[in-house]
């Protein structure tokens, strides 16, 4: 059986205007062209789109996807591939939605009651089930090194991605407190904890100076970066960009 592009963009939500985009650019031609110029799709066409649009869910880009579906040998594979990314991401969601839903109760206790919120005594919960974008949104200019990124955390499992964001965490308190010890930006401790995030970073790829920088700068220009930091420390966010700016004029300039 065979559907028209008409009705396939119906039962998909998919623009025919896309559907079309996708054929020219490779990623889904169609099963066959009929007499009257329209696209007709089967079965297989259909499975998929079914996978484009859920590598597109999950964040992937289409030159991703048009490297995953061409590298995929078996179809059944790949969908309990997607099916595990799936199950992935709804875990982080509901995990995001709990720490939300904890936050919120212990503000309103805090304002209710005017003591302090106990969840500052372990900041990193404030961040339990985040997985930032801010790799992405800081290195909007540099789009070699976000999709680098993408593909990293794709790979993890949902236990490794937790746990790297509570290091991340974990990071960002011990550098407050650097900076509460009054150690100047500039200083050796300060670099040395720098140095481990930039290794950490050349992991996924090795970045120019100029990107290392772009990312310095979304520490105070990125709102949610800037936020995450503050939240933690205020003047955090300013004193982590002063590191790294400090980090790249020394060690790799």
């Amino acid at each position: 059986m065979a559907w028209p592009i008409a009705e396939v963009a119906r039962m998909s939500g998919v623009t025919a205007r896309t559907l079309r985009h996708y054929d020219e650019i490779g990623l889904l031609p169609p099963a066959r062209i009929g007499s009257n110029g329209h696209r007709y799709y089967e079965e297989r066409q259909l499975l998929q789109l079914q996978q484009i649009l859920v590598l597109r869910a999950l964040g992937v880009g289409l030159s991703e996807i048009a490297r995953i579906l061409g590298d995929q040998v078996d179809e059944l594979e790949a969908l309990r591939g997607h099916h595990l990314r799936l199950i992935a991401e709804r875990n982080r969601l509901d995990s995001l939605a709990a720490t939300v839903s904890r936050t919120i109760a212990d503000l309103e206790r805090s304002r209710r009651d005017g003591t302090p919120m106990t969840s500052i005594n372990r900041p990193e919960n404030l961040f339990e089930g985040i997985q930032p974008a801010e790799i992405d949104e800081s290195l909007r200019d540099f789009p070699e090194h976000a999709e680098a990124a993408r593909r990293a955390t794709a790979a993890m499992t949902p236990a490794e991605i937790e746990a790297g964001q509570r290091e991340r965490t974990a990071r960002m308190v011990r550098l407050a407190e650097l900076m509460a010890a009054g150690h100047p930006a500039d200083a050796e401790p300060a670099q040395d904890m720098i140095d481990e995030e930039y290794r950490l970073l050349g992991e996924i790829r090795t970045v120019s100076v100029e990107e290392y920088l772009a990312i310095a700068r979304s520490c105070t220009e990125n709102a949610q970066w800037n936020a995450a930091y503050e939240a933690i420390s205020p003047g955090l966010a300013a004193y982590q960009r002063a590191a790294m700016e400090a980090y790249a004029t020394a060690r790799l300039s």
